[in-house]
């Protein structure tokens, strides 16, 4: 199906999406309507536009490929399935997600990540290709993030101030020639060695995979790997027992 979104506001836009028969959903002139997609399964949104707040909030397995940027809360809360970005996005992307996959290509905005949560078998997943604004991954409880930095100077950071803020479980993968400054305390900062690599191999070939950006470019830099120090008070605050 294709459709038009010039002239429709997000209820329309979004009743149309829900009650279409196809699987395959195609929509041009997106004008940032907002929460498109929200709790959709087994369908596949293409967007060439501007989708507004919340795209995918409450995904619940369906995959949405944005042809361009997205504004604020992509994937919030999201449960399962796939938002891929090829451009950026605003702030708060994966704000309290608990499963599924968001690839950004470029860079997104301020609190990224804050309050991924791992929910029984399932583990979120934010990928951005360039920049993170400031207070990335704040309160994580799981899952990971990755930020490779592409096209950041080789002195400057890709993540913003007050990353990992109040981080009580996950990890943050950060592609850097140096480790972050002023962390928090109750972070423990290390350059990944193999098995971390690892954990995160499968993330990088699909990055590299959508993007067309060869494995060698990704690999070319330090990765370093922030997690909770097991000892930490947040964890006494968030963790049951």
């Amino acid at each position: 199906m294709r459709i038009d979104a010039a002239q429709l506001d997000f209820k329309e836009l979004n009743r149309i999406i829900k009650s279409a028969a196809d699987q395959e959903i195609l929509i041009e002139n997106c004008l940032g309507q907002r929460y498109i997609a929200g709790g959709l399964a087994g369908k596949t949104v293409r967007i060439f536009g501007t989708p507004g707040n919340a795209l995918g909030a409450y995904l619940d397995g369906g995959k949405i490929i944005v042809h361009g940027n997205a504004q604020d809360a992509a994937g919030d809360t999201m449960n399962d399935g796939e938002i891929c970005v090829y451009g950026s996005a605003g702030d708060a992307a994966g704000y309290s997600m608990r499963g599924g996959r968001i690839f950004v290509r470029e860079s997104i905005g301020y609190r990224a990540g804050i309050h991924m949560k791992e929910s029984r078998d399932k583990a979120p997943v934010l990928v951005v290709g360039e920049t993170t604004g400031h207070f990335l991954g704040e309160y994580q409880a799981g899952g990971k993030i990755i930020v490779l930095g592409l096209n950041c100077p080789a002195d400057q950071s890709p993540v913003g101030p007050f990353c990992a803020t109040g981080m009580h479980g996950g990890r943050i993968y950060i592609r850097s020639n140096t480790l972050l400054r002023h962390l928090p305390p109750q972070i423990i900062a290390a350059e990944a060695v193999e098995e971390d690599m690892a954990e995160i191999r499968e993330e990088l070939e699909e990055f590299s995979r959508l993007f067309n950006v060869k494995m060698e470019k990704i690999l070319d830099r330090t990765f370093y790997v922030l997690k909770p120090d097991s000892k930490n008070p947040y964890k006494q605050l968030y963790v049951l027992h």
